[in-house]
């Protein structure tokens, strides 16, 4: 699937819902889907600087790609980088760093973030950029 299809899909699914609750909630849910980040990844240099709460982001590269496991104290935060994994993960440095994700604005998220949690989720998407631009001169 390519990043312009996850983000579709991830459109599709937040459109069945008008109320902001319901948007949060599946956040929420989709942040409990998520597998648990291993302990040993839960270090200093995997947390992302410029959240408020604790989010943990680390980046394998396997056969051209980049794969993102990530874990968060807090809730909605948890739901945001999974989101953030499911359109990102398991593509090449260069998909990642060439892709436009326009599905944050079409779903209303940025709308309904408080300051700090979208500063925190540019953070987040920084910190994705940084790895895949890493890989991408390691090629």
């Amino acid at each position: 699937m390519t990043i312009n299809e996850a983000q579709d899909e991830v459109i599709e699914e937040f459109s069945d819902f008008t109320d902001w609750m319901d948007k949060y909630q599946l956040l929420i849910d989709l942040g409990n889907e998520q597998q648990p980040l291993d302990e040993k990844y839960k270090t200093e240099s995997n947390l992302i600087d410029g959240c408020q709460s604790r989010v943990w982001l680390q980046a394998d590269y396997r056969d051209g790609r980049i794969f993102f496991t990530a874990e968060s104290d807090a809730l909605i935060v948890k739901g945001i980088i999974a989101l953030l994994i499911r359109v990102l993960s398991g593509h090449t440095p260069q998909e990642i760093l060439d892709a436009d994700l326009y599905f944050i604005d079409r779903i209303g998220l940025k709308d309904h973030l408080s300051p700090t949690r979208s500063n925190g989720l540019l953070a987040m998407i920084k910190q994705i950029r940084v790895y895949a631009l890493a890989y991408n001169m390691k090629g």
